[in-house]
């Protein structure tokens, strides 16, 4: 996130947060004042005596000191605020909003586009498909958003104010380490997430923490991210914690964040094609579906190995095929709605 945050800094941030915190309005302050006549030319700053309403009020906001005279030459962009760049509320603020923006378009890009072309619509005929499904999974979804980025936003500040150990140049640590992490990443990852989901299941906390995502025993792939916020909080946590474990370079981690929300909306698709040739070693769609069918199989989220490995694993087969239960659904309809007519 600190790579995108300097993005944004650079681009729009430290011009809004100019115009919403301009350090000029704390006009008490000496230096604030010799930062306001350098920002506008002047050869001598001007102190008003009685500040405005807006200083005043401005006044309550907590702020770092603000740069002394010798600090205002040359003018940096992020100076013409009372909150610079490395000020932590400010990083805080940025960084919630912006994960929320992310997120949301995260959600409905690839949840749409995988509910849109790959989601099989005739699963909405189910006998367990909730009435209003989707509705009510998009607003699951938006509800637990706040919850989950406001719990994420201290692994966040930790990254941008240098606690990780993100690297930029690939010569660093090689190719092959690049290559290794990208596979280390996944496998450390889904291990994490596998005793943290199973853990989620205990009998002690299911009710309220785990079961409001079980909801959707035929889920659409808006039902992805439609988690209780500590829920999907807890499953994060081995994403997070990889970096301030591991070396990992700064590009790769934000494209293995942008590949993990599009796999957890993938394999909520409720696809039980079966046969292929991975199928014994990628948790996939068919996998997790089986898993919201049944409850206590397939946790994992990339590989089979954890569940092999805690007796949890089950194959998916064409006979455990929910589409089966819909076509026989729609028959036991057809059949009744003959009787009525005889």
């Amino acid at each position: 996130m600190d790579l995108v945050l300097s993005i944004c800094d650079d681009y729009a941030l430290d011009k809004f947060w100019a115009a919403v915190l301009p350090a000029s309005a704390f006009a008490s302050s000496p230096s604030a004042a010799f930062l306001q006549a350098s920002l506008n030319g002047s050869s001598l700053p001007v102190i008003t005596s009685q500040p405005g309403k807006w200083s005043q009020l401005l006044s309550y906001i907590p702020h770092p000191p603000l740069p002394s005279a010798h600090e205002l030459a040359p003018i940096a962009p992020s100076l013409a605020s009372a909150w610079p760049r490395d000020y932590i509320l400010r990083q805080f603020t940025s960084l919630f909003v912006l994960t929320l923006l992310g997120i949301h378009f995260l959600y409905f890009s690839f949840a749409w586009l995988s509910y849109r072309y790959i989601f099989n619509h005739e699963m909405m005929k189910h006998p367990r498909f909730l009435k209003n499904q989707v509705k009510l999974e998009i607003q699951h979804s938006l509800k637990a958003f706040p919850g989950m980025t406001l719990l994420t936003l201290p692994w966040f500040i930790a990254e941008v104010r240098g606690h990780s150990k993100l690297y930029d140049n690939v010569d660093e640590y090689g190719w092959g380490y690049l290559a290794f992490s990208t596979l280390w990443f996944l496998v450390f990852t889904d291990f994490g997430i596998y005793w943290i989901h199973r853990w989620e299941h205990h009998r002690l906390w299911y009710k309220w923490l785990h079961k409001p995502h079980h909801k959707w025993i035929v889920p659409t792939p808006f039902a992805s991210h439609a988690f209780h916020p500590l829920d999907g909080y807890l499953q994060s946590i081995p994403y997070h914690a990889f970096i301030y474990l591991f070396p990992l370079h700064r590009l790769l981690y934000l494209s293995l964040f942008v590949f993990v929300n599009m796999w957890s909306i993938l394999i909520h698709d409720s696809d039980m094609i079966t046969g292929h040739p991975l199928e014994t070693i990628i948790n996939g769609p068919a996998h997790h579906t089986l898993h919201h069918l049944y409850f206590t199989v397939n946790y994992g989220q990339y590989f089979t190995w954890a569940d092999r490995m805690g007796d949890s694993y089950r194959q998916p087969v064409s006979e455990l095929d929910p589409m089966k239960e819909v076509q026989a659904h729609l028959a036991k309809q057809e059949k009744q709605a003959l009787g009525k007519q005889q």
